[in-house]
């Protein structure tokens, strides 16, 4: 059975500073619970915002060290420098970049779409062609 979201876990939630599939649960729990969303509130006005102005925190507020869209999709197309490439393996693997991971996973999303709308495409040319060919011979 998973920890039970408490004060900490919130900090960390509203800082945005755990794991994925953390949120992910913090989020889904705060739905469903009005005394939760309390706490939460409580968190957010007596946490200390210490360091709002540090180098790092402007960094992680700025995404400074993520990809942009286009990277992105490159990267996806295995159409990147390998250095470049390596790099964004690790940004959204290891560390888990939830920003970066939301784009990929839309980008591979659309991916597909644009797949499937490719192959309805070539299925009605190839139909509307067969019924030509068909009444020529």
């Amino acid at each position: 059975m998973p920890n039970p979201i408490d004060f900490e876990t919130l900090r960390g939630y509203l800082a945005e500073s755990l794991p994925p599939s953390e949120m992910a649960r913090v989020e889904i729990a705060l739905r469903s619970s009005s005394q939760l969303r309390e706490l939460l509130e409580d968190v957010r006005r007596n946490r200390a915002d210490t360091g709002l102005h540090t180098l790092g925190a402007v960094w992680r507020r700025g995404r400074l060290t993520c990809p942009n869209r286009q990277q992105l999709g490159s990267y996806l197309l295995d159409a990147l420098d390998p250095r470049l490439s390596e790099y964004i393996t690790f940004h959204v693997d290891v560390i888990g970049c939830p920003f970066c991971h939301a784009n990929v996973a839309d980008l591979r999303g659309k991916a597909a779409q644009a797949t499937i709308s490719a192959q309805k495409r070539h299925q009605v040319i190839f139909e509307s062609s067969r019924g030509l060919l068909g009444e020529g011979t």
